[in-house]
């Protein structure tokens, strides 16, 4: 199957809710009740080929084959570390967490803060799994990667050394539901290995679907507080860090802190001290032991005067890694932190607010819709385009000030598994426009018929013109005179990161947001996802499909007598040229000219040029047929050449769209790449027979499907004889 109909047909499967939780796709196509159905009937415990218990499944460096750090490693199942294993035991909670050799306390502080809501932690550890009933030796999990869930499944064999496992484990020595976990989220990133070193929101995000956002404390904004308690409100996870040089990474402070370490944060609350009011955050180390001795730490004395009921409330003493401390000294001492908010359909409870939520995929096709940023004039306006409209203002904006708050996140795909190939992040980020109501056409071409020609005048005078109207509408793709000539309302940073994401508030209005790496021509694809607190709508913004050609009108006394004795002395005694005496016509005409490239016409494009030409059913074209080909070839000659800016001879592949445009056709992204796949050459330029030929095609593809669409619905339906007649022909 090509790339294409795959594409097209996971399309149709998002449609029927594949890839939703309920629906997750099983991952490398293991369905995990087949196999363990399969293992009780054969009464054999799984084993996972595609993630074996060997060096492949541990790492690559590191964790290599031949790493010392990997040295006396067995793979053992859980009923040969104890004699009763449990999968959870009296329910999942924070304790269950402990860190072992790997490097991934971004990941265990994101299970701990998993376990504070079971509904969040039923989506990602289904439920009904154990090593008593139907054991076979396989677990199953699910995550969240790139817009849909997927379920992994692997069995139970797990890395460990002296008959202890090595990686994470439970504070309870028989419970084993976090090192399953760990086992599959290794398997979904390639590998153990894959896992060291990362950001507590990217295991946020994968466990729950939600946009993260950061924050620095080194210039947190004014209301952070007010931000994490909102937060906590909504049901969101959030986790915090200090920063450490290499050397001072788990490094303890005077106070018990750790350096590099990732935390979570569990809860935020107020107390009375002495009469006034001071704000408190509760964290939790992964470790389940050092704990911060500060002020408000476990022991000390500042809780000697909170009320009884409030001590209690806080549950503010227990040798669990957990502490309170005051919100001043969070600031203080952390250096930043991050907030994973959660998707409307991740949120059961009434309790807790949800935000509205859309999502969208794409890609950054090189010579198509790989742009770069703003820097790149040329391309800048090729990147892909979402629309979305902001209609009601926030209630109750704890900064006081109205307008709509929105939260846009921007992901390439499969950073951590590519790390063991040696492949960076592509350098991310996004601009959002404000749509104008309406701007004057930077330019428009007007043809003139002289001596039986037709010349193109382009008139290019800014403010002149056309008045386009672009607000309230998806169908059209914003090009230079808008994203050129004005400066965005709000932007990202960009950086090499799996996500990039920034919070803004925007007055109600119409805004359109414009993803693209740093530099052009880097390929990738990507999800966009916009959280706002209010209903919105928002689609990509591109063209609608559809045709407008001219029809010019020829007779045999417009013709240029110099081309017509070229067509009598090559078309023979019937009058009439062939395919191959078409291609030997359009051959000479591009040769005579210096001002363009072409490697001759194809076959092919004959072929389609008489198909499409051709109005008595010859399989050749007369004097008038050809003629009015010749108008058409000197009408795209003219576009050509306005696109050519450098004199090269050809054409840049991102000025396809506004070529085809003006030759009538208005196409969408999506159909814009597959024509420059096929038509640019590898340094992604567009010669004149390619260009020709392109457009040829497409009006004979725009035209056969007219010819059956009869009640000009947009739709047919063909059986598999007549799908096969139209793609051959």
């Amino acid at each position: 199957m090509s790339n294409r109909a795959k594409y097209l047909a996971k399309r149709q499967d998002r449609e029927e809710g594949v890839g939703t939780n309920e629906k997750a796709i099983p991952l490398k196509k293991q369905d995990y009740q087949s196999l363990k159905r399969e293992c009780l009937e054969r009464k054999t415990l799984f084993c996972d080929p595609t993630f074996p218990a060997d060096s492949e499944s541990l790492g690559y460096n590191e964790l290599g084959r031949y790493s010392s750090q990997t040295r006396g490693m067995e793979w053992k199942r859980p009923k040969e570390l104890c004699s009763n294993p449990k999968f959870i035991v009296d329910g999942a909670t924070r304790t269950d967490i402990c860190q072992g050799d790997l490097g991934d306390c971004w990941l265990m502080a994101a299970i701990a803060s998993l376990t504070l809501n079971n509904n969040i932690l039923e989506r990602v550890v289904p439920p009904g799994q154990s090593f008593t009933e139907d054991y076979a030796g396989i677990f199953h999990f699910q995550f969240w990667q790139y817009g849909e869930w997927v379920d992994v499944v692997i069995d139970d064999q797990l890395p460990t050394r002296d008959g202890k496992l090595l990686f994470v484990h439970s504070a309870e020595g028989s419970e084993f539901w976090s090192a399953l976990l760990e086992k599959a989220y290794a398997k979904l990133n390639g590998s153990y290995e894959a896992l060291i070193g990362g950001h507590t929101t990217e295991a946020f995000v994968d466990f729950t679907g939600g946009i993260a956002e950061n924050y620095a404390f080194s210039k947190a904004p004014p209301h952070l507080s007010k931000i994490i308690q909102k937060a906590l409100g909504l049901g969101s996870l959030l986790g915090c860090g200090i920063n450490a040089s290499e050397s001072e990474t788990e490094a303890e402070t005077s106070l018990k802190l750790v350096k590099g370490h990732a935390y979570s944060v569990t809860g935020a609350e107020e107390v009375q001290y002495f009469g006034r009011p001071v704000q408190l955050v509760r964290m939790r180390n992964p470790w389940g032991k050092v704990e911060w001795t500060g002020a408000w730490s476990d022991k000390s004395n500042e809780w000697n005067y909170v009320r009884p009921e409030q001590k209690a409330k806080l549950n503010y003493s227990a040798e669990d890694g957990e502490f309170w401390m005051a919100y001043s000294d969070f600031i203080k001492h952390f250096s930043e932190l991050e907030i994973c908010n959660l998707t409307p359909d991740t949120l059961t409870s009434d309790e807790v607010g949800h935000w509205n939520y859309c999502q969208f995929e794409g890609n950054w096709r090189v010579g198509s819709t790989a742009g770069g940023c703003r820097n790149n004039k040329a391309t800048f306006c090729s990147n892909p385009q979402f629309v979305i409209k902001l209609e009601d203002v926030d209630d109750d904006p704890f900064d006081g000030e109205d307008g709509c708050t929105l939260l846009v996140g921007l992901m390439q795909k499969d950073g951590r598994k590519d790390k063991r190939f040696g492949q960076d992040l592509n350098v991310i980020g996004f601009a959002i426009y404000e749509v104008p109501e309406k701007v004057s056409s930077v330019g428009f071409n007007l043809y003139i018929k002289v001596s039986s020609r037709y010349l193109c005048v382009c008139v290019c005078i800014f403010g002149y013109g056309c008045l386009l109207q672009y607000k309230g509408r998806n169908n059209i793709h914003l090009g230079p005179d808008v994203l050129l000539y004005k400066n965005p309302v709000a932007k990202s940073n960009f950086m090499n990161m799996r996500e990039v994401s920034e919070r803004f508030k925007l007055p109600p209005g119409e805004y359109v947001i414009i993803p693209s790496t740093f530099e052009p021509h880097q390929k990738g694809s990507f999800i966009l996802r916009v959280f706002t607190e209010k209903e919105v709508t928002a689609s990509p913004m591109d063209g609608d499909v559809r045709v407008n050609l001219r029809k010019d009108k020829i007779s045999e006394s417009d013709m240029d007598s110099k081309l017509k004795g070229l067509f009598m002395k090559i078309a023979g005694n019937d009058s009439e040229v062939s395919v191959v005496e078409l291609q030997k016509i359009l051959d000479i005409f591009a040769s005579e000219r210096t001002d363009i490239k072409t490697d001759g016409f194809s076959l092919e494009t004959c072929r389609n040029i008489v198909s499409l030409t051709d109005k008595d059913g010859s399989g050749k074209l007369g004097l008038v047929e050809f003629y009015t080909l010749w108008i058409k070839i000197q009408r795209y000659l003219e576009i050509f050449k306005s696109r050519d800016k450098d004199n090269s001879g050809t054409m840049s592949s991102h000025e396809m769209r506004d070529a085809v445009k003006e030759a009538g056709f208005q196409l969408t992204s999506e159909i814009l790449q597959v024509i420059i796949s096929r038509y640019a050459n590898q340094q992604y330029a567009i010669d004149f027979d390619s260009f020709v030929g392109c457009l040829i095609r497409l009006e004979m593809l725009f035209k056969m499907f007219q010819a059956i669409d009869k009640k000009n619905t947009g739709k047919i339906g063909l059986d598999i004889l007549q799908w096969l007649c139209l793609a051959i022909s």
